[in-house]
This record gives C-alpha cells, sequence and structure tokens, in this order.
C-alpha cells in the first residue's frame, strides 16, 4: 500500500494529504483510534522508506488532528459520540447537520497546513520483491472485518473480546504483548474518576452553573485536563444542551496530550520510533493542536453560539 501510494502520488506534499486523508475518512467510519492504529504505521513505512523522516512529527501530527476531527461527523466516528448519541437519543440528520460546519473547517485547515509546511519534492520508493503470509493475512482481515462491524453495533462487542484474543493467542501471541496496559488502565480510572465525580453534589452544583453559561467552552476545557470521552460522561448529565457538549468534547480533543486517548496513541508511536525526539515532538504537537482548538473554538463560538 505505502508504494502504492508513492507510486501514484509522487511528491512527499501529495503523499502525505493522501496519509492524511485516509485517516480523517477512515475515522469517520472505524473510529479515530483504530484509524490512527491503522494507517500511523503506513506513514511510518512511507516516509522512512522515501528518505523523508524530516517530515515524519509533522505527518503523524496532522494524522493525529484529522482522526479526531474527521470522526466528529458521525455517531461511530469518537467514543464520545456514540454516548452522546445513544444518551440523548440524537437523530442521525441533525447529529451531521451540528457536526458538520466544524467538520468542513477541519478539513479545509488541515489540507491548507500539508500545502503550506511541506515541500512538493519528489519521492521514490524502492521496488523490492515481498510475499504477504497468506493465512495470517487472511485471518488479519477477518478480524478487522469484525471490529468494524463491532464499531458498527452490528455484533456485540464481547463476542470480539473472545474471538480476537483467542485468535491471536493461536496465530500471533506476541502482538497482545505489545498492548499498550497501563494507557488502557490510565483511561479505565479517567472514566471511574469521572462517574464519581458526578456524584458529587458539591461537584453537581458546579458544573450545573458552569455549563448554564457556556457549555461550549466547559466541555473544551474540562477535556483538556481529563480526555475528551470522560468529560462526555461526566458532563452530559448537568445540561440538555447536547449539540454544544457534543462539538465541545469533540473540538475539545485537540489541545494537550491528554485531551484524547488519539493524541496518546500518536506520541507513544512516534516516540517508539524516536525516542530522543520527545521534546521537539510535543513542541510541534502543541503548537499545531492548540492552534486548531483556537480557530475551531472561536469559529463555532461567533457562528453558531
Amino acid at each position: 500500500l505505502a508504494r502504492a501510494i508513492v507510486r501514484r502520488f509522487k511528491t512527499v506534499r501529495a503523499s502525505v494529504i493522501a496519509l492524511v486523508c485516509i485517516t480523517f475518512i477512515g475515522s469517520m467510519f472505524i473510529a479515530n483510534d483504530m484509524a490512527l492504529l491503522t494507517f500511523l504505521p503506513l506513514g511510518y513505512i512511507i516516509l522512512s522508506s522515501t528518505g523523508e523522516e524530516g517530515y515524519l512529527a509533522f505527518t503523524f501530527v496532522m494524522q493525529n488532528i484529522a482522526a479526531n476531527l474527521g470522526g466528529m461527523l458521525t455517531p461511530f466516528g469518537n467514543p464520545q459520540n456514540l454516548y452522546l448519541y445513544s444518551k440523548f437519543s440524537i437523530p442521525d440528520g441533525e447529529f451531521m447537520l451540528i457536526m458538520l460546519p466544524p467538520f468542513l473547517i477541519s478539513i479545509a485547515l488541515i489540507i491548507l497546513c500539508c500545502f503550506v509546511f511541506i515541500k512538493p519534492e519528489e519521492i521514490k520508493i524502492k521496488d523490492e520483491p515481498f510475499t504477504l503470509p497468506k493465512l495470517r493475512t487472511a485471518a488479519y482481515l477477518l478480524l478487522f472485518a469484525l471490529s468494524i462491524a463491532i464499531v458498527f453495533r452490528g455484533i456485540p462487542y464481547y463476542i470480539g473480546l473472545i474471538i480476537i484474543p483467542a485468535v491471536l493467542l493461536f496465530l500471533d501471541r506476541k502482538a497482545l504483548c505489545k498492548v499498550d496496559y497501563p494507557l488502557l488502565l490510565t483511561f479505565v480510572f479517567f472514566f471511574i474518576f469521572s462517574g464519581n465525580m458526578a456524584r458529587i453534589p458539591a461537584v453537581q452544583t458546579l458544573f450545573q452553573s458552569l455549563l448554564s453559561r457556556s457549555t461550549l467552552l466547559v466541555s473544551i476545557l474540562c477535556c483538556q485536563c481529563i480526555s475528551n470521552v470522560p468529560s462526555a460522561i461526566l458532563l452530559s448529565p448537568f445540561t440538555a444542551d447536547y449539540a454544544s457538549l457534543l462539538v465541545g468534547v469533540n473540538i475539545g480533543g485537540t489541545g494537550t496530550l491528554i485531551a484524547s486517548l488519539a493524541s496518546l496513541i500518536t506520541f507513544r508511536e512516534y516516540t517508539r520510533h524516536y525516542p530522543g525526539r520527545t521534546g521537539s515532538y510535543i513542541g510541534l504537537f502543541s503548537l499545531f493542536n492548540f492552534g486548531f482548538l483556537i480557530l475551531l473554538t472561536t469559529f463555532q463560538a461567533v457562528f453558531f453560539s
């Protein structure tokens, strides 16, 4: 797939835009976290194989933003969308109309950044023979299809929870050892914290007061501290303005590293390849993420508040 992208698009700029767009579209259908787990390695392969690693940090940051903001359009694009979609029983058409304006602005900003910060340099990739293991490839494609069916709520999640680890134990048990369990536990504790905080009377009074003033801003700021999914769980009992809350917890996925689980996935993937460049990556990540956060918040507050 990496070779096909390089041959078709021929320049660094066009290839990176293709990568970002694939991630953006993928997050709409298979959720932002899964899109990053799928397409970040593809970005690394393309840029490392063509000697363009200098653009890798920028590409990862753009893929991360694309995953967070691309997933906002559909109820199953981001986990917080699924939760709010179900809790408030939001009609499909209304859901997409609420999210369409920030979605379109996000597309324009991401493509603009790629045009401004990446040169249209020609790239080539070595044409080396390779073969895929047929059995494992077929098994992973089936497991991937099963995962997508679970995201679309066509199959109960517990079926995947049983089948996928069982198949991996047989075909590739080393993969189970590579799962970032501490990261998953971190977010489990975020969810527990959010649920417990929402039950404290003083906290209930505080959030009811704050959300009555600006649901959009409070939800965005909350995401910067405890991430977007826990924020949706924490704030949803205290407001009926689900439109502002929905936009806030999606826009709020940009900003700090912990504003979205997807951002931590991207950070871990980058530092796995370049452990000595953590500081420069966080600086670049913060610059673009807070830039997007400020622009999208201003747009939403001015035109849709």
